[in-house]
């Protein structure tokens, strides 16, 4: 199956994600891989885009939705089968991940068919855990921020290998369709 992996990275973590699709799928099948503002700019790239069967969209997540740079992809695609991935810093809910899921869809045109997601849990910057630590600091022993430290920490671990398999084992049975 031709295909497209489009993504933006803030930080990182969705740009790990993609490449390990770029490294794990058929190579034969990728039309393109890029950035969502490379796709949008270079004629042919969107070309290899809109050509292909399937776009595997990547994002960030901000503000509980996708970036924009994503949000543009997905307003401007017509009659596609989509497969989301993406990161999120404040994650390891399904609940969580399924809002944001929801939020990025409602970006797209009704003409496409979302055929699969993968969200997963991302790093974040060192100066959101100043931030945290500034409020445990006002308020200590504040359940809720220690609950965000302890996220924070937790999300330095992600992406690993192993949400890289699970991306993969789920995006791989749509390629080879």
């Amino acid at each position: 199956m031709k295909y497209a992996i489009v993504y933006s990275s803030r930080s990182g973590n969705t740009a790990l994600l993609a490449e390990a699709l770029k490294e794990g799928l058929p190579k034969e099948g990728c039309r393109y891989f890029g950035t969502a503002d490379l796709a949008q700019k270079d004629a042919n790239a969107w070309e290899a885009v809109t050509g292909s069967k399937l776009v595997l969209l990547g994002f960030w997540t901000d503000k509980g939705n996708c970036d924009e740079k994503s949000a543009s992809v997905l307003k401007k695609l017509r009659n596609q089968k989509i497969f989301l991935f993406g990161t999120a810093g404040f994650g390891g809910s399904e609940e969580y991940f399924q809002k944001i899921l929801t939020a990025v869809k409602q970006q797209a045109d009704p003409s496409n068919t979302f055929v699969g997601s993968y969200l997963c849990q991302g790093k974040m910057s060192v100066s959101v855990r100043r931030r945290y630590e500034t409020m445990l600091a006002e308020k200590p022993g504040d359940k809720k921020i220690l609950g965000m430290l302890e996220n924070f920490d937790r999300a330095q671990n992600h992406p690993n290998e192993e949400d890289c398999g699970q991306l993969l084992a789920r995006a791989g049975a749509l390629v080879s369709d």
